[in-house]
């Protein structure tokens, strides 16, 4: 069949961007034919049919794909965006509802009340409560079962139409000398403790708890090593933390790594946490980020109820600053990561849509 794909943004460095290559890659290789919607995505990165979409806006988008009739020319309307309608829907960007409720509790109130009438925030609610309604999405593919409860309590869509399709990652390799060198670049000892954060966002993605928590743990052998672009002045200080601006090749810093935390305030499913679970590091996390749902706390990481919980946060540093427990979880960690394939996902993924067509 000819599947219809949908994504209005472009990065280089995209999550969503590198997954819809990979599904489109896939899908080709099994017979489908592939087209593109999108307002930015370079001709020269997409290697299959594309369809350039005129917008300002996530509202101005949604109007221009319908405006062009996607089902006219495609079997089925495949969209990573909120659109008016669509076959199916890869909720990946989370519930946007339920994200601005969340983020009132870690922000001064003024900020939510502006907030209100900001026309980008209007637009996206409009969308979703379209989406998730009668005429909208057929079915939902959610990253997590928490973004599938949060769409059924939110707008009572139906959960027998919602399937969760965890994340998945591509398989890297690391050389096996990536660890000594690299921590031997950061002038990290062999008995350091080094915990990674890794990602942009770090309001979102708690950075903040992650620093006060190493400051209350107080552990002298143990470094922070904060892998993203962000304002650090923005942040507090901290003898424990280094911030080591955007890192592209994220592998020999994993390796280099003996745990990874991202204590979020909200994450539909974080691929940074994967990718550490796949190199074999525990994973310290929040209940609000949906991957903590593949893990069990004690085991392969620890879940912290409330991200912002600094007490529970340090507790699990120190805890996780023992090699020896580490040592007994990485072949328990590393078995569980190679469950969470990019293949794996785009798989189920296919087959969900051919179900559905």
């Amino acid at each position: 069949m000819k599947i219809g794909l949908v994504r209005r943004g472009y990065s280089r460095t995209g999550g969503a961007e590198a997954y819809l290559r990979r599904f489109a890659e896939a899908a080709s290789e099994v017979g489908h034919s592939i087209v593109l919607f999108s307002e930015r995505w370079p001709v020269e990165e997409w290697p299959f049919e594309l369809v350039p979409v005129d917008s300002k806006s996530p509202g101005t988008f949604a109007d221009a794909v319908l405006a062009l009739r996607p089902r006219d020319r495609c079997d089925f309307v495949f969209s990573l965006e909120r659109l008016h309608t669509c076959d199916a829907y890869r909720a990946g960007d989370g519930v946007h509802a339920a994200w601005l409720e969340l983020r009132k509790k870690f922000e001064p109130p003024w900020k939510a009340w502006f907030r209100r009438f900001s026309g980008k925030h209007r637009e996206i609610l409009m969308l979703e409560k379209e989406l998730f309604g009668p005429r909208g999405a057929r079915a939902v593919i959610a990253n997590s079962a928490l973004i599938r409860d949060e769409i059924v309590q939110h707008f009572q869509y139906p959960q027998t139409q919602i399937q969760v399709i965890h994340n998945g990652v591509p398989p890297f390799n690391v050389p096996p000398d990536a660890r000594a060198h690299t921590r031997a670049s950061l002038g990290l000892k062999d008995d350091d403790f080094a915990i990674l954060f890794a990602g942009s966002g770090w309001s979102r993605k708690g950075l903040r708890f992650a620093i006060e928590a190493m400051n209350e743990a107080k552990l002298d052998h143990a470094t922070l090593l904060v892998a993203g672009r962000g304002n650090h002045r923005a942040m507090p200080k901290s003898q424990y933390t280094r911030f080591l601006g955007p890192v592209k090749d994220m592998p020999p810093l994993l390796a280099a790594a003996d745990a990874f935390i991202l204590p979020t305030i909200y994450d539909p499913f974080s691929n940074a946490c994967l990718e550490a679970l796949v190199a074999g590091l525990p994973v310290i996390t929040s209940a609000q980020n949906g991957f903590s749902e593949i893990i069990e706390s004690g085991l392969e990481g620890e879940i912290i109820q409330e991200p912002n919980d600094v007490p529970a946060l340090a507790a699990a540093i120190k805890s996780w600053s023992d090699p020896d427990r580490r040592a007994i979880a990485k072949l328990r960690l590393e078995t569980l990561g190679a469950h969470y394939t990019i293949a794996e996902n785009v798989r189920q993924t296919l087959a969900a849509i051919q179900a559905l067509r």
